[in-house]
């Protein structure tokens, strides 16, 4: 506003104007000073008190991201070091050293274990969110601790940290594998969404892209970005401009940012599709998981169909098929071409369908389920809701049969056989033991 004055208080006719040099101007001018500074020492002392003293809920989201970072006294320090070195030291000089966010998720833990057991240096990171019951997480924490995987509990966010990683370990990989998961929450949390599956991805790709040597990159996309894609099989040339749910959308929001920093920097990217994936240690969300735990219980389970009664259906893909996929995209990823990011050549960019390539209706996977836990299954048929679920997923997986060799071996039967053996074995009898 004082700017805004002293325009309008400039003579429309130029060099009519004289200043007078007064004593009086000159403590004006002092006083106006002395006022800019003591508001602007009471401004900071404000920002100071909101972001770092404020207990109020509104300062909830800060906290959280930053609980846990290299501000706080759990972390840092030589201990905290040498165990981050040792997970993520191969077994060979030449051998992958790779970091894998999400570890304590679902595929992180599989595709985490499988690495680890091949010899390649592993680190993890997770937030431990509670999306889901934490203490699954947990116990998977538990699982990849016993083969020697160290887990680094921190928000993807915090840039900090990740750059901390870096300077103590040269990873040759990431596996970008963190990401708020389903599509029905989105209407529930959609900043979540925005915090992880954008902001999340952003923020690994900008440490990605400073640091020397860059890694090669491969992360999750989802099946997902096909949306309301008439045309099947889905193939990675199909459009994938209309997104059914915002899930969906920040999905394909990453293949695009993916695409720019390809692009700008030289980071060899390479995205992943997932189709409907299910297995031991899986997600409590996912349909087969608690239309298991609800039969058992005797509950209703509800049982979608699409207009005019259609067949609704999921390409389900066994966890150990999508690990062959995520470890044949992490061996065939070419190195990154930037240097302290700046871009020294063109780099890989890919996307992959990882699926089954056998599409399933919902009411045979409860029907295999009935038979494997011996229990009939209170069916509640109701219309499939617009809530960003779609009708059917069915991958074409040609390209990356081609690329890597990728080859699901598993059928549903089988996989949900496992699944349920893993369930009775980690839920049984209300105790929980870690396999």
């Amino acid at each position: 506003m004082s700017q805004m004055k002293h325009i309008d208080n400039t003579p429309s006719t130029p060099g009519k104007f004289k200043i007078e040099k007064s004593p009086y101007n000159r403590l004006r001018l002092q006083f106006s000073l002395a006022k800019i500074i003591f508001w602007s020492l009471v401004f900071v002392g404000l920002i100071f008190v909101f972001f770092y003293r404020s207990p109020s809920s509104s300062s909830h989201v800060s906290s959280d991201l930053f609980r846990r970072s290299l501000r706080t006294s759990s972390y840092g320090g030589p201990a905290w070091e040498k165990k981050i070195k040792a997970s993520a030291k191969p077994r060979s000089s030449n051998g992958m050293c790779v970091l894998v966010t999400g570890a304590a998720g679902f595929v992180g833990t599989h595709v985490s274990a499988a690495l680890k057991r091949r010899g390649n240096g592993v680190l993890g990171l997770d937030n431990f969110n509670d999306y889901y019951d934490p203490s699954l997480k947990r116990a998977r924490q538990e699982l990849l601790e016993r083969s020697g995987v160290y887990i680094v509990e921190a928000d993807i966010n915090d840039a900090t940290l990740l750059k901390k990683l870096f300077e103590i370990v040269a990873f040759t990989h990431v596996m970008h594998l963190a990401a708020q998961a389903g599509v029905r929450y989105a209407m529930e949390n959609p900043s979540s969404y925005v915090h992880s599956n954008i902001a999340g991805l952003v923020t690994m790709l900008e440490v990605c892209k400073s640091v020397n040597p860059q890694p090669s990159i491969v992360w999750a996309s989802s099946s997902s970005v096909y949306g309301l894609n008439t045309k099947v099989p889905f193939s990675e040339r199909d459009r994938t401009d209309q997104p059914a749910s915002l899930y969906a959308a920040t999905k394909k929001a990453g293949e695009e940012i993916a695409h720019t920093y390809n692009h700008i920097y030289g980071l060899s990217i390479t995205g992943l599709r997932f189709f409907t994936v299910y297995g031991p240690w899986g997600r409590p969300d996912m349909a087969y998981f608690f239309f298991t735990r609800d039969i058992l219980k005797g509950k209703s389970i509800p049982i979608f169909e699409a207009a005019n009664h259609g067949t609704v259906a999921r390409d389900f893909t066994y966890i150990d098929d999508i690990v062959k996929g995520c470890l044949g995209a992490l061996d065939t990823a070419k190195k990154s071409t930037g240097s302290g990011g700046k871009k020294k050549g063109p780099a890989q960019l890919r996307v992959f369908n990882l699926g089954n390539t056998s599409p399933v209706p919902v009411f045979d996977l409860v029907s295999i389920l009935e038979k494997l836990l011996k229990v009939k299954a209170k069916r509640l048929i109701m219309k499939l809701p617009r809530n960003g679920d779609v009708q059917f997923t069915h991958a074409n997986i040609s390209l990356a049969q081609k690329e890597f060799g990728y080859k699901p071996t598993t059928d549903l039967q089988t996989g949900l056989k496992k699944f349920v053996r893993w369930y009775l074995s980690y839920y049984g009898n209300g105790k929980k033991s870690v396999q």
